[in-house]
């Protein structure tokens, strides 16, 4: 029997995202933004680093449950000095959608099937996040159902 590629679509709709921006771009910066929320007990999920337009500096964006993003806020708040970051952006509005299977590993196109099964039906991709067995994407909560559809689809998952 031949293995499935994808063998499922998962989705979470108690996310939220939060930006960083304007991170001093320096060797443990992302180790205090983690630290300061495993201090107040949040787990942060998908993380993306990438740089700012300024030079030195670096944005980061993660996600954490929707739950905590109060204390989040406050959080980060009361630590901005110490983690050093200039701006702060928040999007409570978001879903994760993933697709997982070990077969992913030895199979080369599943991120292009995945995404362009997304674009067909207009649905903006806001964060990236991969591993051997899953992709996960952030994408506007209002597009859950459709995205859901559309990927089963796309991998033969049925309804």
């Amino acid at each position: 029997m031949e293995e499935r590629v994808v063998s499922g679509v998962a989705y979470a709709r108690d996310e939220a995202q939060i930006s960083l921006l304007r991170l001093k771009d320096v060797p443990g910066v992302v180790a205090r933004v983690c630290g300061v929320m495993a201090a107040a007990n949040i787990s942060v999920d998908m993380i993306v680093q990438g740089t700012s337009r300024r030079e030195d500096s670096a944005n980061l964006v993660f996600t954490i449950g929707k739950r905590d993003l109060d204390k989040a806020m406050n959080t980060l708040g009361a630590n901005k000095d110490a983690i050093g970051y200039d701006g702060i952006l928040v999007n409570d509005k978001v879903s994760k959608i993933s697709v997982v299977g070990v077969g992913m590993r030895s199979h080369a196109g599943v991120a292009h099937t995945m995404f362009a099964a997304l674009a067909e039906r207009n649905i903006n991709i806001e964060v990236i996040a991969t591993s051997e067995i899953k992709i996960s994407v952030l994408i506007d909560s209002d597009m859950t159902e459709l995205a859901v559809r559309a990927l089963h689809s796309a991998f033969e998952l049925g309804p």
